[in-house]
């Protein structure tokens, strides 16, 4: 562990295959010792990129700006920084805005942590810029720490979590990111950005449906897929309000800062307080987006500890089924359908506790209905356990329905402002999550469900953004901070139940995707991407997910839902092939299915489980996307021993054999040139050289859209 005050210090950080530098920049303008420094880029890259000058050196020369509104800083001030985006902006209430600091000194850890802190004495402000490296990734963590150290408390208007630097030459930065609506979630999304601002983020609540809190940078000069494209990517790390902004400057750089956004507009930092930002995961890959994913996986997977040695199973839910009708004679009939499919676990969803014939009513009284469950809730279960199959349940802790018992009893517990009515959205209110009373409730609400009956899978919703939020009688807006202290009483809950329940799986959902995040998948182990479960508007879906998430996160179900978006019919083994790059589930009506559906789905689920592990630890490479003709998920064994390839069907024919036509193909990636593989089910063999430049041929037909290719290495 070393300390300094150098203003002339390099700091560098290892990750497994890449190095990440920072320096001290400054202009040398203000009064007193270090007055003009702030923490910089010097270089970010794979191994070895340090030996050298850093490509983020620069003239240093400007007009009109300051050396600071330019330079490549990893968190910068306004005052310093007066004109072209700071990361911070605080200052006292009522008075001027703006930080003056001074560096005070660094601390490193190795090569895999490092902490630079900055004083403003005048303000009363300390602000501590950390890193970490996550082992076995190429994945830093930044984050902030601000702490008022005067007698008077600190207004922070603006305070974002880190900034990156990308070097990028005069054909600007190809930024990709994820964007959608409900039922719409994660679309690929490409922009070039030569000059000015691409900013988006969420007021939701939750990070939203309309964009993740993700995404990467390249050179506009290179393809995005290419074998040696440097690609950046960074994610932030937070359950509600959030914001990023790429920055393409005059000069030729491109900054991206990102960080959450306070409800309120603005939080008050009492004398002696820390706040603590929500960190910014920072990934980078030479081989462009492709790569980039798997480093976004790893992550993930490291993100699971232990967890992630558990097989997330095949499961039924019954929702599309039946909706808001649910009843024990008829669930059972479903779960005999499931568990004659292989199915493992099966999941009712809303609608099984007392009020809730409709979305009206019923949320926050979180009883089994004994109407709908003449024998008891506790026998159904079993019953549903008698037939090999696990047990699961929707529960969505955060809403209350107006008509509630809960609501009549603790009005004060949803968000609310004085003197005006409370607008109803999905026919519900929104519980104060960040009240510790409520808290508590949602805890022993959720601690009886699981204590009292024999549930081994726990599907979380949220259905609604909170819209007058405001807690009554509590005094100042900007005292309260009501979105970070939703956030912090959300991941309180999930603690608890990995602390309290570890045998129970936990699936995060919020109308869909709306909550996707790595704050949520370091606590669940699944996720649900979206409400829309049609396929060729499904694979879309998937396509971007996969982007910025791993495989094992990803439910995915197999339904008979029509297309939204593209209408175009698809088989049975499309929808399943496609649910099989995620965590499989199957939502259809299995009794409206006939007995050939069935078995073909009985099929498919034994395929489906003999290559499980591989799609959920393996090597996850992107085959083309849904607007090519033939596209694919490919997955490689940790041991290299087996390859999936998921091939999916999403074009016109060629029109063979009536006119002359060849097979679409997919050239696989990452498998070893000079071995030979087998096909498990054709039994043809191929040399990876073949199956990387010529590839898997597909003569598809109108009856033919899907295939799941199994290779084994001989």
């Amino acid at each position: 562990m070393s300390t300094t005050d150098s203003v002339s210090e390099r700091w560098v950080l290892r990750t497994e295959h890449t190095v990440y530098s920072v320096t001290l920049g400054g202009d040398g303008e203000g009064d007193g010792p270090g007055a003009g420094v702030w923490p910089e880029l010097a270089v970010w890259g794979p191994a070895g990129a340090e030996d050298g000058p850093s490509p983020m050196d620069w003239s240093r020369r400007t007009h009109f700006v300051t050396p600071a509104d330019l330079a490549p800083a990893e968190y910068i001030p306004h005052g310093l920084r007066p004109f072209n985006g700071a990361d911070l902006i605080a200052g006292r209430p009522g008075a001027e805005r703006g930080v003056w600091w001074c560096f005070a000194g660094a601390r490193q850890e190795d090569d895999s942590a490092l902490d630079l802190t900055f004083d403003d004495d005048v303000l009363g402000l300390r602000v501590t810029v950390r890193y970490a490296v996550v082992p076995g990734t190429d994945v830093v963590r930044r984050w902030t720490e601000l702490t008022c150290t005067g007698d008077a408390p600190v207004r922070l208007e603006r305070f974002g979590s880190a900034a990156v630097n990308v070097p990028v030459t005069d054909r600007g930065a190809r930024v990709t990111h994820l964007t959608g609506q409900w039922s719409q979630e994660f679309r690929f999304t490409q922009t070039l950005l030569t000059r000015g601002t691409l900013e988006f983020g969420s007021t939701q609540g939750v990070p939203g449906h309309a964009y993740a809190p993700w995404l990467a940078v390249q050179d506009a000069a290179y393809p995005d897929r290419g074998a040696d494209t440097p690609t950046y990517g960074v994610a932030l790390e937070w359950a509600g309000n959030w914001q990023t902004a790429v920055d393409a400057e005059p000069g030729g750089a491109v900054r991206v800062r990102a960080g959450r956004v306070p409800h309120e507009g603005a939080v008050l930092l009492a004398p002696g307080e820390t706040l603590v930002t929500p960190a910014l995961a920072c990934a980078f890959s030479g081989e462009g987006l492709d790569g980039l994913s798997r480093v976004w996986h790893r992550f993930e997977r490291r993100l699971a500890g232990d967890r992630l040695a558990r097989r997330r199973p095949v499961l039924y839910n019954s929702w599309e089924a039946t909706g808001f009708d649910v009843r024990a004679d008829h669930q059972l009939a479903l779960a005999r359908r499931a568990a004659e499919t292989g199915v493992e676990l099966f999941v009712v969803d809303d609608g099984w506790f007392t009020g809730r014939v409709d979305d009206t009513g019923g949320l926050g009284d979180w009883e089994p209905d004994p109407v709908l469950f003449p024998q008891g809730f506790g026998r159904f279960v079993d019953d549903v356990r008698a037939l090999g199959l696990d047990f699961g349940l929707w529960v969505e802790p955060e809403a209350v329905s107006p008509a509630s018992k809960l609501h009549a009893d603790r009005p004060e517990w949803v968000y609310a402002l004085p003197d005006r009515t409370g607008r109803r959205v999905r026919n519900q209110l929104l519980l104060d999550l960040g009240r510790e009373d409520v808290q508590e409730f949602v805890l022993a609400t959720l601690d009886r469900l699981l204590g009292r009956y024999a549930i081994t899978y726990l599907k979380w919703d949220m259905n609604r953004p909170p819209t007058e939020r405001g807690r009554p009688g509590a005094g100042p807006a900007e005292g309260l901070d009501l979105d970070a202290a939703h956030v912090r009483g959300y991941l309180r809950v999930l603690d608890h139940l990995r602390a309290r329940h570890p045998h129970v799986t936990v699936e995060g959902c919020a109308g869909g995707g709306g909550r996707v995040d790595h704050t949520t998948l370091a606590r669940t182990d699944v996720v649900w991407p979206s409400d829309n479960t049609a396929p060729l508007d499904r694979l879309r879906i998937q396509y971007g997910y996969l982007h910025a998430h791993a495989p094992h996160t990803m439910s995915s179900w197999v339904t008979d839902a029509p297309g939204l978006f593209d209408p175009r019919p698809r088989s049975l083994a499309f929808r399943f092939v496609s649910a099989m790059s995620g965590v499989l589930g199957i939502g259809a009506d299995l009794g409206a299915w006939s007995d050939g559906q069935r078995a073909e789905a009985a099929e498919w689920v034994a395929r489906y489980k003999d290559v499980r592990d591989i799609v959920h630890h393996g090597e996850t490479h992107l085959l083309n996307s849904p607007d090519d003709p033939t596209c694919g998920v490919q997955s490689i064994a940790p041991d290299g021993s087996r390859v999936v390839v998921g091939a999916l069907h999403t074009g016109r024919l060629d029109g063979a054999p009536l006119v002359p036509g060849r097979p679409d193909r997919l050239r696989l990636r990452g498998i070893d040139p000079a071995a030979r593989y087998r096909d498990e089910a054709a039994g043809t063999e191929y040399s990876g050289a073949y199956l990387r430049h010529t590839g898997l041929g597909f003569p598809w037909t109108t009856d033919h859209d899907a295939e799941l290719v199994v290779l084994r290495r001989l």
